[in-house]
């Protein structure tokens, strides 16, 4: 591909991906890992933030989706934070 040839055009490098902070609805889904329609019942159930609006369109934010990631559980915790008391 051919470089910006003038100033003011702008053409995205094919060899570094844009960085994306806002996500569509299936976006954020494949992002989480999870499907589409599990995506609708964690949001119906308020477990996941609501998203910013432009123009109509919903942009899910990545930070608020990795705060949602992080806070949930791992695997076999408990509320005792001593990991070894279920060994």
């Amino acid at each position: 591909m051919a470089a910006a040839s003038k100033e003011g055009d702008r053409r995205f490098s094919p060899i570094r991906p844009l960085v994306r902070r806002g996500l569509s609805r299936a976006e954020a889904a494949a992002y989480l890992g999870i499907s589409p329609s599990k995506f609708d019942q964690l949001r119906k159930g308020n477990r996941i933030a609501p998203p910013k609006v432009l123009d109509g369109r919903l942009i899910f934010t990545i930070e608020t989706l990795d705060e949602f990631l992080d806070g949930l559980p791992n695997e076999n915790e408990t509320l005792n934070d001593d990991w070894t008391a279920s060994i």
